[in-house]
């Protein structure tokens, strides 16, 4: 049976390890907690850099939306000067 963890437990944990310096295994054996709950915690906060493949991926599709951009606006053009009297 699992047991809820608080918030302030949670913050607690995390804090130690960020600002303490300390590793997963300690911070969970001062909380009392398991330390894979503590490491999945660390888990869900951790943020990662995209790799080159990401990168590449997303600077073709801003490409192409810039194209798309491009070409709606040079129509939205065409269709204003001829609609508008002269």
């Amino acid at each position: 049976m699992s047991k809820r963890i608080s918030r302030e437990i949670k913050d607690q944990v995390l804090a130690r390890i960020k600002n303490d310096g300390i590793n997963g295994r300690q911070a969970a054996d001062e909380a009392g907690i398991s330390s894979k709950t503590v490491y999945g915690w660390l888990a869900d906060t951790t943020v990662s850099e995209p790799g080159i493949l990401e990168l590449n991926k997303l600077r073709r599709e801003v490409e192409g939306l810039y194209a798309l951009v491009g070409r709606l606006t040079h129509e939205l053009d065409k269709l204003k000067k001829g609609r508008l009297p002269r």
